[in-house]
């Protein structure tokens, strides 16, 4: 029951990572979105896996459902990454943009 809930949890979470990237790609910003923020998201995935490959080395590993969760670990890690490379061309684009709004009309 524990690896079932532990990959529920993961799957939900897992669910914002496609919505969030389709807006990071049609928006084409950066403003409204945290760098950080996703940063210590991405971190809390490196330990939820690191913490399952320890399981693993000490054969602690569970049925089908424990290496599920494993999967969405993965899966989440995955696309948090390309969410945050994202965020880094759109804050590119914003200062493109900025620096087109600064400068004086011809």
């Amino acid at each position: 029951m524990l690896d079932f809930l532990e990959a529920a949890m993961i799957f939900c979470f897992g669910i914002s990572w496609p919505i969030s990237i389709y807006k990071s790609v049609k928006s084409r910003t950066a403003k409204g979105k945290s760098l950080v923020f996703e940063f210590f998201i991405w971190l809390g995935y490196i330990f939820g896996i690191v913490r399952k490959v320890l399981q693993i080395q000490q054969g602690a590993a569970g049925n089908w459902l424990f290496y599920l969760a494993l999967a969405f670990y993965i899966l989440n890690i995955a696309e948090i990454t390309v969410d945050m490379l994202l965020w880094v061309r759109n804050r590119k684009l914003d200062r493109i943009a900025d620096a087109a709004a600064a400068s004086p009309p011809r």
